[in-house]
């Protein structure tokens, strides 16, 4: 039983005249006992909670930043009116700061055998599965004074997925690839390894393109013309370890590592490559293996979704092995890692030519834009010595950058924002030079 604010400022207004005028148990009594008798007929004509039906219905998933509607039905199977407050309870993640008092708390009127729907509108603020908590219902007499209270289990789940913020670099990336793959008119045809088509020469064409054999066959001069590779395997590995957990610009690094996945694996469908997906530390936490282009992108953000940094230090042999056991042939390699130069050269550097012997590897990481804040920062005393701190960062972010460039490691290193893009070019520009 729940008594309500207005039992409360009734038991204080018969009070009040009893304590002046005559303050005694009988006239306590003569107060209450009126009121306990009102309180006892209204929990008893409050509708029962236990007897409630739910259902739900609505959105399964919703990326990060946009709104999730999930339906609640409610069968009233009593023969009394339901008059109650129903809290709809989900984790504190699923709504923005200060939202959830109202968009968790319904006012309900249900008649007897009748249904009602509700919608409990979610937008999360992490990625992940976001499960349905307890219903909790407090079903109110006639009389407002008392209510009967329960809680029902309705299980419900919605899969925030990765905002893919990066996609708006995708309509001009295709270009380019329409360009290399010579579906648009440009000066320059694009370049690669798989002969296309032969054509008329013209003006402007790279004589080292005409085909003398087809020129000896014809009366007009004939230009060879090629096409970027298609149909080759590139194998993304997000290291989910330690440094993915660090935060650069209010994100960790590792949304900002899934971000540029995503838009490499829509560029490199669209390409006709095959493109897989590995997450790692000390164990696989993901893997995307074998899906067709159209069904790759879905499959990849989904995988993707609940993944979260662990906090232990990448077992770099562990990592090795598992991109040789998923590429046994000739692949491109992307590995979304850190580029600090302690894990770095303990880590990844001794086993690294393990891989670069086999495959074409391309290393990206997350730089913190603060960095270069600090190494531009003068005026003052602690502005440079701030400086003095963000420069020899930048130099040991260089230092690491050239060892890797040693072994035949394509280096990428980019802000947060920067990071898809700039993985994006230089994927198409290994492509043109058929480099896969």
């Amino acid at each position: 039983m729940a008594l309500t604010g207005r039992t409360a400022l009734l038991a204080a207004l018969g009070s009040l005249p009893v304590g002046i005028l005559a303050p005694s148990w009988t006239g306590m009594l003569a107060v209450n006992a009126p009121l306990s008798l009102a309180i006892l007929c209204d929990y008893a004509l409050a509708a029962p909670v236990r007897t409630l039906r739910f259902t739900r219905s609505g959105d399964t998933t919703v990326r990060l930043g946009d709104q999730a509607e999930v339906e609640l039905s409610v069968v009233n199977g009593s023969r009394r009116r339901l008059r109650a407050d129903l809290r709809d309870a989900w984790p504190p993640s699923s709504w923005q700061p200060g939202d959830e008092q109202a968009a968790s708390r319904h006012a309900l009127t249900v008649p007897a055998g009748e249904r009602r729907r509700l919608s409990t509108f979610l937008r999360p603020t992490r990625r992940g599965d976001r499960t349905a908590e307890r219903i909790t219902v407090r079903s109110y007499g006639p009389l407002g004074l008392a209510a009967r209270q329960g809680s029902h289990r309705v299980p419900w789940t919605v899969r925030v997925l990765p905002p893919f913020t990066s996609r708006k670099h995708l309509p001009s990336r295709l270009a380019r690839l329409r360009e290399l793959d010579g579906r648009t008119s440009v000066l320059t045809r694009g370049e690669g390894t798989e002969f296309d088509s032969l054509r008329a020469y013209a003006p402007g064409d790279d004589v080292r393109s005409i085909d003398w054999r087809a020129t000896a066959r014809q009366s007009a001069v004939a230009v060879r013309t090629w096409r970027p590779e298609r149909d080759r395997h590139v194998l993304v590995v997000l290291d989910t370890g330690r440094t993915a957990a660090g935060r650069v610009g209010g994100f960790p690094r590792l949304d900002a590592a899934m971000d540029a996945t995503l838009l490499l694996t829509a560029l490199a469908t669209r390409a006709g490559d095959r493109l897989d997906v590995l997450a790692y530390d000390r164990r696989v936490r993901a893997r995307v293996q074998g899906r067709t282009a159209g069904d790759a992108l879905p499959a990849v953000v989904d995988a993707l979704a609940p993944l979260e940094p662990a906090l232990t230090e990448t077992d770099a042999r562990g990592l090795v092995a598992a991109v040789l056991a998923q590429a046994p042939r000739r692949s491109l390699v992307v590995l979304l890692t850190g580029l600090d130069a302690a894990p770095m050269e303990e880590g990844l550097l001794p086993v690294l030519p393990q891989l670069t012997r086999r495959h074409t590897v391309v290393l990206a990481a997350v730089s913190d834009p603060r960095v270069n804040e600090m190494a531009e920062a003068r005026g003052t005393v602690d502005a440079v010595y701030e400086a003095a701190a963000g420069v020899e960062a930048q130099a040991q972010r260089r230092r690491t950058a050239e060892l890797l460039k040693r072994h035949g490691v394509v280096v990428v290193d980019a802000t947060p924002d920067g990071l898809a893009p700039a993985l994006a070019d230089t994927y198409l520009a290994l492509k043109a030079a058929g480099r896969l």
